[in-house]
């Protein structure tokens, strides 16, 4: 099982790595220390939804588009469910 938190930090790190900035200055546009938004692109920290909304918008990323993003990587990393169904014979 994946942590949502894992998911969340792996995500903002790859939206910062493409825009080739650094963690300094994504903290300084979200106004968090640069070891708390490390701990949170690491999974370590779980970012309360005003921070997180704080960071996206420091990635000039739309929350929603982040949530939705990482939905999709929560779907896909969940193990299928089998059911057993009986034959009704």
């Amino acid at each position: 099982m994946t942590l949502l938190r894992t998911h969340i930090g792996s995500t903002l790190r790859s939206a910062r790595v493409a825009q080739g900035r650094t963690l300094r200055d994504v903290a300084k546009g979200a106004r968090v220390s640069l070891g708390y938004l490390s701990e949170v692109e690491r999974g370590q920290k779980e970012a309360s939804s005003e921070l997180l909304n704080s960071i996206c918008a420091a990635l000039e990323l739309q929350l929603s588009a982040v949530i939705a993003d990482i939905s999709l990587q929560l779907k896909a990393s969940e193990a299928p469910t089998l059911s057993v169904v009986e034959d009704a014979a």
